[in-house]
């Protein structure tokens, strides 16, 4: 970590001065060095996604349907015309889908019969052209005709007719759906056939799924304007599972065997967050989440610790190796070659290549929830056997807290972070990481603002402070990530979140803090520089790099007061400048209104080399020089 040591000269450029007159103060100065420094992780800004807040399902993940593996009986369904619909456990689409959704049909039947469903609070229509899939068994041959159609209005957003002919085992159909865009989210979906051709009968459906175009046309892929968000921020890496890797028992736990293959032989599990996964974004999705936006995968394996109160975990002693047996299995998955037995069934998967995992979390928050007094034996027993196999691996443990870990920890792993907190606090946090004990290096798996229902103006800048203080120490914090990463508004269990979003197509809400990651993410250095200044840290905070194009200083005035500045750094001419703020501290973006955007312009160096600008009240800014 380098030092930002004051130093009492007044060093101004002629608008500086001309500046400081008309305020009647000098503003504050900073030099910035082109020598020594220290080095920074090139890893340091990244991503953590667990499915909450309808994140996955409903979220990213692409498929659109809520409730179409049936798990929660008929939730999102309704009957279309004059059948009714159940849900049938004597036709199972699959063994691990053990229902199907059956429609029976009177004798006198006329018109349509069918099902509707309602998505996830809607479905996003976006113009592009959709797919649906869907099983069905019984005996009828006609056509099956697939709408979009708009609640109350009844506006025809899609429809496409497909010829069917089913049997007594299922029938699997797949048809392309042109679509045209919605103004809002309030669409279902629907599929219906001529009730005369089935009159007096039942037919089942099994697994109806709804994709629109998914990022970089991935099957069973990411939804585009979530992904594409994401994109824009260029983060270095994706930590997946948090609080729903652990599962609120030990049978509800993230089992990643439970995640691979054909999604209809995916049974889902309760989530730990009060809704169904059905986990169509499982294990392989994930890693080609990370090689379609080049994130480095941080692999979390579950460490014998469930969430529930009064379960039978923590488990210790011979009872973990099962569960020590399992993490080896899923790593030869990940990691083996198609000769092994694992490695050879995610070439049957159509991945003949091992994924590029280098990075193993063992657990979730261990420290929390009466985690803490085993931890230390359980992540042994996991390190031992992981490290044992593949010792080029970076193990990570679930928490920092030495009071949970062994003792010592062995050499080279890294310690998870975590800090919520208001932004007070987070600014009261700024020099955290410099007075650490630097034998370990540290991974921020989670950190936010709290108590707000949206990210406000204020917290964003607080964000910024709590990330000025590592990044000054990124030779030793490796690793950090905002979190919860996303929020459907109609479906939330945790605020504030970094990006919000709604099922209007293209409704994603870019918060003052979503602006604050995407400023820091994009504009990095690989070299933290030394800066010398006549002011001491507060109200402003500041942090500048170097890589080999540019120098970049990053600032943060948590104030209400606008702050003169003036930056020297050797050998610029000028650069780019691109802020955020807002005089209300309070200020936020929400699904109604949007407030706060970042403003950006071009500006030169004086004469004498140095580049002077106004840091308005509760702002966050980032200087790149040209």
């Amino acid at each position: 970590m380098v030092s930002s040591s004051p130093s009492r000269l007044c060093s101004l450029g002629k608008l500086a001065i001309v500046l400081s007159l008309l305020s009647g103060a000098c503003g504050i100065n900073l030099s910035v060095s082109s020598d020594g420094g220290n080095a920074s992780s090139p890893l340091l800004y990244g991503f953590m996604f667990e499915d909450i807040n309808y994140s996955g399902d409903g979220g990213i993940y692409g498929q659109l349907l809520k409730n179409n593996g049936l798990q929660s009986e008929l939730n999102a369904f309704a009957a279309v015309g004059s059948g009714t619909i159940a849900v049938d456990t004597e036709n199972p689409l699959t063994s691990t889908i053990p229902q199907s959704l059956r429609i029976d049909v009177a004798e006198d039947a006329s018109g349509v019969v069918g099902f509707s469903n309602s998505g996830y609070w809607g479905i996003p229509v976006d113009g592009s052209v959709f797919q649906t899939i869907f099983w069905v068994k019984g005996s009828f041959t006609g056509d099956v005709t697939v709408r979009l159609v708009g609640n109350g209005t009844e506006i025809e957003y899609a429809s496409t007719v497909v010829s069917v002919e089913a049997a007594d085992d299922f029938t699997y159909i797949t048809t392309d759906l042109p679509t045209e865009k919605a103004p809002d989210g309030e669409v279902y979906y629907e599929l219906t056939v001529d009730a005369s051709a089935v009159a007096g009968q039942s037919l089942y459906f099994g697994l109806p799924q709804l994709f629109p175009e998914t990022f970089k046309s991935r099957e069973n892929g990411l939804k585009p304007n979530l992904a594409n968000v994401l994109d824009t921020i260029k983060g270095s890496f994706l930590r997946w599972g948090g609080n729903n890797l652990e599962g609120n028992s030990e049978d509800q736990r993230w089992k990643w065997n439970e995640t691979i293959g054909p999604v209809e032989d995916r049974p889902g599990r309760q989530g730990a967050w009060g809704y169904y996964n059905s986990d169509g974004l499982g294990l392989m999705e994930y890693l080609y989440w990370c090689e379609d936006l080049g994130l480095a995968p941080i692999l979390g394996v579950w460490a014998g610790f469930a969430l529930q109160s009064g379960g039978n975990t923590p488990f210790t002693g011979d009872v973990l190796t099962p569960y020590v047996d399992d993490v080896l299995n899923e790593l030869e998955f990940v990691l083996g070659d198609k000769s092994t037995t694992y490695g050879s069934l995610r070439a049957s998967y159509g991945e003949e290549n091992p994924f590029p995992v280098t990075m193993v979390e063992i657990g979730n928050e261990d420290n929390l929830g009466g985690g803490c007094e085993s931890y230390a034996e359980r992540f042994t027993a996991f390190y031992d056997a992981i490290h044992a196999a593949y010792p080029d691996l970076q193990i990570i443990t679930s928490t920092a807290d030495p009071a949970c870990l062994p003792s010592p920890v062995p050499e080279g792993v890294w310690l998870d972070y975590h800090l919520y907190a208001v932004p007070d606090d987070l600014v009261a946090d700024f020099g955290y990481f410099d007075n650490l004990d630097r034998s370990y290096p540290y991974f921020i798996g989670e950190y936010a603002q709290s108590e707000a229902t949206w990210p406000t103006m204020q917290g964003a800048v607080g964000e910024a402070v709590y990330m000025i203080g590592f990044e000054r120490n990124s030779d030793v914090v490796k690793m950090a990530a905002y979190a919860p990463l996303f929020q459907l508004v109609n479906a939330t269990q945790w605020v504030p979140d970094l990006i919000p979003y709604t099922q209007t197509p293209d409704s994603v809400i870019e918060t003052p803090s979503y602006y604050v990651q995407q400023m820091f993410s994009a504009n990095r250095g690989d070299t933290i520089l030394p800066v010398t200044s006549d002011a001491e840290f507060g109200p402003v905070y500041w942090v500048a790099s170097s890589n080999e194009d540019s120098v970049i200083v990053k600032l943060a005035n948590y104030g209400a007061d606008v702050q003169d500045l003036t930056l020297s750094i050797p050998d610029v001419t000028g650069g780019h400048l691109t802020i955020v703020a807002s005089d209300d501290a309070a200020a936020a973006n929400t699904d109604s209104e949007t407030v706060v955007v970042p403003t950006e312009k071009d500006v030169t160096a004086a004469a004498d080399g140095s580049v002077a600008f106004t840091l308005p009240a509760w702002s966050v800014a980032v200087f790149v020089s040209s």
